[in-house]
């Protein structure tokens, strides 16, 4: 049994410690944004926040999260800075098939949360690792530059 802080509620989770967190979220919780991707922490799709730190949800175990506050893609539009990356997504019209956008937003608001003008290497830094099968790179990109413009005129 495990408590954990999921997008601001506390969840008590009736599953083995070692379980990932990605599967607690998707079959306990019924949370399904997180996607399955490779199961290896390698491909990004599965990324959520935990503390505010981009990290991949098929390698973290729910008996790792005591005191700790994990935020998914269900969150995301609840911040500020959510709000700019969903609306500069759909502006440059990102996705095609759409399977790694969970992980890619969830990556790219724990740059921005974190360092609200990101360069082109702070960006490329960051997004390492989330891989997009349609190579939507130079559309992600220039959408998480037109998010952290928009976030630098609203906090001016």
């Amino acid at each position: 049994m495990a408590t954990v802080t999921i997008n601001g509620e506390t969840r008590t989770l009736d599953v083995p410690d070692d379980m990932p967190l990605l599967w607690a979220l998707r079959q306990e919780l019924g949370m399904v944004g997180t996607k399955f991707g490779c199961g290896i922490g390698a491909c990004g799709a599965c990324t959520v926040h935990i503390d505010g730190v981009a990290a991949r949800s098929c390698s973290t175990t729910v008996g790792s999260l005591a005191g700790k506050k994990v935020t998914t893609i269900e969150a995301l539009g609840q911040s500020a800075v959510g709000k700019a990356l969903q609306a500069a997504w759909l502006d440059v019209d990102v996705m095609q098939c759409g399977y790694c956008q969970a992980g890619q937003l969830m990556s790219a608001s724990a740059l921005l949360a974190k360092n609200p003008s990101p360069s082109d290497k702070d960006i490329d830094s960051a997004m390492q690792g989330n891989i997009c099968r349609c190579a939507c790179y130079g559309r992600i990109k220039t959408a998480i530059q037109i998010a952290a413009a928009e976030s630098e005129k609203a906090n001016v």
